[in-house]
């Protein structure tokens, strides 16, 4: 072999080195970021929806509280700092039915630590653990707001009606005029569902988004009853509707460009 072609040859092999170096050293760093740092990292995330807010609120959703977990809690001081009028709570508190009871119970004690009234609906979750939602509605109306299944209600200051769907296409809620509403529902496809019918604000949660999602592309997988809303704010012709990608997280604690969050709106 010519020393050229040997050359060439080192050449070749030193930079194949290096790139499978390089590789292996983002997965590493990714691997770090997604295990160990964006799924304790919570965000605050503020969407100012009028030119003169006249409600600042919080959303909050897919808790997935696991007792001794710093998340929840660490959630609950932020809000409190951020003083909002209230907070709307789209389901999910705790996780599946094999967790036990204490889960449940050290949820409702963290969750009732907020300092404004909590409306919330129930997610699939909360369904299947089989959480009791007298006590939940205990806990909401302690804080001066309301366990909304298939109902809703009215500020103290009557100037916004909240409402809250559970059960997709057996609710269906008809604005009132001259408030300001805003509808509550863990699903996002809840959009599909509600006709001509049009709300200041739609919230929902569900998708976590994605928990993984992968620049340019989007997440990997969602569930159900997540139709095109995967992450973020849409215009839709019943309103705008957020769905946030949750502050807890489902089967595996991961996260990778899709940090817990809470969402402070101006409206």
């Amino acid at each position: 072999m010519n020393s050229k072609k040997l050359k060439r040859n080192k050449v070749i092999l030193h930079w194949t080195l290096f790139a499978v170096l390089s590789l292996l050293m983002c997965a590493i760093l990714i691997g770090i970021d997604a295990f160990f740092i964006e799924p304790n990292w919570i965000k605050v995330r503020t969407i100012r929806l009028s030119e003169n807010p006249k409600l600042r609120f919080v959303h909050l959703t897919d808790i997935h509280h696991i007792k001794h977990s710093s998340l929840f809690p660490k959630a609950v001081e932020t809000i409190n700092r951020l003083s909002p009028d209230f907070v709307c709570f789209t389901g999910d508190l705790t996780g599946s039915p094999e967790e036990n009871a204490d889960d449940f119970k050290d949820a409702l004690a963290i969750l009732t630590k907020l300092k404004a009234p909590v409306y919330g609906v129930p997610g699939n979750h909360d369904y299947w653990a089989k959480i009791d939602f007298n006590e939940v509605s205990h806990a909401l109306k302690s804080t001066g707001g309301s366990w909304l299944v298939d109902s809703k209600t009215e500020t103290v200051d009557g100037k916004v009606i909240i409402f809250g769907v559970a059960k997709i296409n057996e609710y269906l809620p008809e604005p009132e005029p001259g408030k300001i509403n805003i509808l509550l529902c863990h699903y996002p496809v809840i959009v599909e569902s509600l006709g001509e019918r049009k709300f200041d604000l739609i919230l929902a949660g569900h998708t976590h988004g994605g928990q993984v999602r992968i620049p340019f592309f989007g997440p990997i997988i969602f569930p159900y009853n997540t139709g095109k809303y995967d992450y973020g704010l849409f215009n839709t012709k019943n309103g705008p509707l957020y769905v946030s990608c949750g502050l807890g997280y489902f089967y595996i604690n991961v996260r990778f460009n899709c940090r817990p969050e809470i969402i402070l709106f101006e409206l």
